[in-house]
Parts: C-alpha cells; sequence; structure tokens
C-alpha cells in the first residue's frame, strides 16, 4: 500500500459518515426534533473517544499485539514517514511553508474541495426543498447519493494513482492529472446542476459532480507527504484549516444569494462553486509539485531547551561511566559539540567530535554492572 491508498482511508471515513449521517438526521427530524440529531452523534462521539484512547498508538513499533510481519509491511509501505517518530524535534521552516507555491496549491485546492463539500452538507437540503421542491425527509437516500458515489470512488482513485505512479508517470504529473481533472470534471457538472431545470437530471448531474471530486483526493490530499513527509501533519492542518473557512464563508455566501428561495438564486450559487474549482485547477496545475522539496529535510538541531537539557544529562553520564571492555577497563571518552550558522534562515549545522580515552584498570565492584 503506497501513499495514495494509505490516506484515502480518512476522506472515505468522513464522506461514508456522510452517507449515513444525512438520511439519518432526516429519520431522526421527522419522526422525533431536530435536537435529538445532535445528541445522537454527541454520544456517537463519546464512544468513539474512548475506543480511540485506548486502542491508537503513536507508531506500529509501540504497539502490543502488532506481528513483526504486520509492522515490517506498514513501515515499508509509508516509507520515511515510518522513522520520523524517532527523529530529533527541530524547528519547522514556517517561512518556508508560507513562500512555497506547492504548499500554496495543496491549500488552494483544499480551499476548492471544502467549498463544494460544506454547500452540500450545509445547503443540499434546503436546495432541494426550494429549488427542486423535494422534501429529503421523504427519501433521505436519495439526498445521500452523492456522499455514498464519493465513498466509492476514492478507493478507485488511490489505486489508479498508484498503478499510474508506479508503471507510466512522474509523481507531479499524477497529482495534477487526478487533481485538475477531478475538479475539472466537477466543475462542469456543477455548471449543468446550476441550469438543470428536470430535478431528476439535477440530482444526477450533483452526483456525477461529487463523484469526479474523489479523484481530487489522490491529488491535494496525499500530496504532503509528497513534498515534505517530516512536516505532512502541519502541513495538513493548515490546508485542512483554511479549507475549514469555506465551511465559514460558503453559508454567508448561499444565505446572501438565495433570500426569495428561487431556483435562478440557487444557480448563482452553483456557478460560484464552478468557478471556484476552475480556480483550483488552474492554480493547482501551475504550481503543485509531487517532489520533494529542499526545505523538508531539517539543517538545525533540536530547538527545545528542555529537550536539550535531557540530552546533555545523558551526555554527561555515558562520560562519567565509559563504555565497557573485555579485560576489565573501562575505555570514555569526551564529547564535544560545534554548531555553525548557516544562511537559510539562521539554522545550524551541529557536529559531534568524540576523543577516546585510553582503558584504565577499574577495581571498584560497581562498575561490574557495566560489563
Amino acid at each position: 500500500m503506497s501513499l495514495s491508498r494509505a490516506d484515502f482511508l480518512y476522506p472515505v471515513r468522513s464522506y461514508a459518515g456522510a452517507v449515513l449521517g444525512i438520511p439519518l438526521s432526516g429519520i431522526l427530524t421527522e419522526y422525533l426534533n431536530w435536537q435529538v440529531a445532535f445528541y445522537f452523534y454527541g454520544l456517537v462521539g463519546i464512544i468513539w473517544s474512548g475506543y480511540w484512547w485506548y486502542f491508537s498508538y503513536e507508531r506500529p513499533a509501540i504497539h502490543p499485539k502488532i506481528s513483526e510481519a504486520e509492522r515490517v509491511y506498514i513501515e515499508e509501505s509509508i516509507g520515511e514517514a515510518s522513522s520520523i517518530a524517532n527523529k530529533t524535534w527541530v524547528k519547522p521552516p514556517w517561512r518556508c511553508f508560507f513562500t512555497s507555491k506547492p504548499v500554496w496549491a495543496i491549500i488552494v485546492a483544499n480551499f476548492c474541495r471544502s467549498w463544494s463539500f460544506y454547500l452540500l452538507i450545509n445547503s443540499q437540503a434546503e436546495y432541494f426543498r426550494e429549488a427542486l421542491d423535494y422534501n429529503v425527509g421523504k427519501n433521505p437516500l436519495l439526498a445521500a447519493l452523492p456522499h455514498l458515489t464519493m465513498s466509492c470512488i476514492v478507493p478507485f482513485a488511490g489505486k489508479l494513482a498508484d498503478y499510474l505512479r508506479t508503471n507510466y508517470l512522474s509523481t507531479t504529473t499524477v497529482r495534477k492529472i487526478m487533481n485538475c481533472g477531478g475538479f475539472g470534471l466537477e466543475a462542469v457538472f456543477l455548471l449543468l446542476v446550476a441550469y438543470a431545470k428536470n430535478p431528476r437530471l439535477a440530482i444526477g448531474a450533483l452526483t456525477i459532480a461529487v463523484g469526479f471530486s474523489g479523484f481530487a483526493i489522490s491529488g491535494f490530499n496525499v500530496n504532503h507527504l509528497d513534498i515534505a513527509p517530516r512536516y505532512a501533519s502541519i502541513l495538513m492542518g493548515i490546508s485542512n484549516g483554511v479549507g475549514t473557512l469555506a465551511g465559514m464563508l460558503c453559508p454567508v455566501a448561499v444565505e446572501f444569494l438565495t433570500k426569495k428561495g428561487k431556483r435562478d438564486e440557487w444557480a448563482h450559487v452553483f456557478v460560484i462553486a464552478s468557478l471556484i474549482h476552475f480556480g483550483g485547477v488552474i492554480f493547482y496545475g501551475l504550481f503543485a509539485s509531487g517532489e520533494k522539496q529542499p526545505w523538508a529535510e531539517p539543517t538545525s538541531p533540536p530547538n527545545d531547551n528542555i529537550f536539550n537539557e535531557a540530552h546533555k544529562q545523558d551526555d554527561e553520564q555515558i562520560t562519567s561511566y565509559g563504555s565497557t571492555v573485555t579485560d576489565g577497563g573501562v575505555a570514555g571518552y569526551q564529547s564535544t559539540d560545534s554548531y555553525t550558522n548557516l544562511a537559510n534562515g539562521n539554522f545550524q549545522n551541529r557536529t559531534n567530535q568524540q576523543t577516546k580515552f585510553v582503558p584504565i584498570t577499574i577495581e571498584n565492584p560497581m562498575y561490574k554492572n557495566y560489563r
């Protein structure tokens, strides 16, 4: 399993949640009241938190029940990211993050995908009712159809991306094809939704549009691991944070554009969504990359006082005790650290020199423990 297929599990879960959540919310609201849905999902979240706390571990190597074959398989599959947890902490190159064109390509793509996602989550039922004169509560499964299609497309797109990367194309080319192709086709079908007068045609076009966006998940959504494996979690947090802004702006735009709830007003909503995705196609196509960036490999030593103090004490203890030798003597060493300032962001390059001592004879029995 490589990056595209490994990372598709997250979006599949979120869209599968929408597949179940949208119709279930409609049923709970229709037969009970709208408050029940909030209590229900809150309870499910509490149960999930307990499950996650009990079964999750930081990395495969420390899981108590994992087999050796499974551990090796997972670590080899995710590549460099598997060993990052064992490395020392370094100061993230924040300036490089926000001046990198590939990073901004991911951020813009996340915002575009989030716009249509939050548009459906927040306004799909309202669109069906006002523009199509359709009550979601009567057939909630139909409202979940776009997200169900997305859940099916994402794993297929992940396998396709891995196949293309392995046999035919570079990572950069695959990421751009998957992302720009998915966004471009989604934008086309969103335009069809905007001007469709037949409810079945509108629902079908909306379902196909969301389905095509599943291909984009194998583009921008795994791109963090391509360009900066060590900082992938930080970049994911940044891009998701900006993407969440779409969830704040989209409802405001919908409310402003659909004050009377007419079909023509809803057409403007989907035209804007289409244009946003066309913009994402252009920006990602120009600036995205699948290659590891020069700033992705740290050049500075740990920048944490607590971390440094702890290791300083360890170094002093090792220097004092030394290392055992077979003839009963102890060979110690003296550790000397030197730092060199570099031009790239005043990072420092640390070098370590060790000077070995001549073995000496130790008569004190306390040193027997170090043999």
